[in-house]
């Protein structure tokens, strides 16, 4: 890693580490760790909030949740024992999503949505030159333009506190803040990749695609591995994705919940 002019500006220099020598045909021994930990993938909430996210959930039987002013997301590893957890859930925020299996709700919660999303994943490094400058969102007026350019585009799913998940990077233009990404669920192996937002003034300048390049370098130097997800019908973003290196894992649900009138 190295700094150039403001220390914000953050530029990796990506190596290749471990766990990205463990899709290689030569290190069997790390590619079958790695396709062990690749079903966490399938309840991404719930393998979070187990590990590198532990101190932001709220626990119940079978289903956590994080804190909702982070993020009001949760996973479950039983959806009829569950219930009991959503319903004291839904007493600390009045719309939320469950990702994975359809869950069972009390009669004074309905679903709302049934958001059907391709989870991606990025198995080697973007081969694509920097040539924005990135700035790592780390003081708290940009944290706040992150927030606001976010909901902005996508509103609704970024909290207060979801900035405080991992590191968000943004391209400014001017003093303007233009495009965003950055860091969401994270778990020992892999991190997902999030608000990739660019202002709808500034679109079709390859912003995003530098961002994800930038961010996902810096996530392969933590020896993980990246993912992200997208509605099923955002052709477009897919697209990108896929030029990008990413393919799809699987389809998995986020179950949007709130409470009746």
């Amino acid at each position: 890693m190295r700094t150039r002019g403001n220390s914000s500006v953050i530029f990796y220099k990506l190596a290749i580490t471990p766990r990205y020598k463990a899709y290689s045909k030569t290190n069997s021994k790390h590619k079958c760790a790695l396709i062990v930990d690749e079903h966490k993938l399938d309840n991404p909430a719930w393998n979070s909030l187990s590990e590198t996210h532990q101190r932001h959930s709220i626990a119940y039987e079978a289903i956590q949740f994080y804190d909702p002013n982070y993020c009001a997301f949760g996973g479950a590893t039983d959806t009829e024992i569950a219930a009991k957890g959503i319903e004291h859930y839904s007493k600390l925020v009045n719309r939320f999503f469950i990702i994975g299996k359809k869950p069972s709700l009390k009669k004074f919660l309905s679903l709302k949505n049934n958001l059907v999303c391709n989870q991606m994943i990025l198995k080697t490094p973007i081969e694509t030159e920097l040539h924005e400058n990135i700035v790592a969102l780390h003081e708290k007026k940009q944290q706040q333009e992150v927030h606001e350019l976010v909901n902005l585009v996508q509103p609704g799913y970024f909290r207060n506190k979801t900035v405080a998940l991992g590191d968000y990077f943004g391209i400014y233009k001017g003093n303007t803040l233009v495009a965003v990404c950055g860091e969401r669920m994270k778990m020992n192996a892999f991190t997902e990749i999030s608000a990739i937002v660019t202002h709808p003034n500034h679109t079709r300048k390859g912003y995003a695609k530098q961002l994800i390049k930038h961010t996902t370098d810096k996530v392969f130097l933590e020896n993980k591995i990246p993912y992200l997800h997208v509605l099923e019908s955002n052709i477009h973003a897919i697209s990108l994705y896929e030029k990008l290196g990413f393919i799809t894992r699987r389809k998995i649900s986020f179950w949007e919940i709130e409470l009746t009138s």
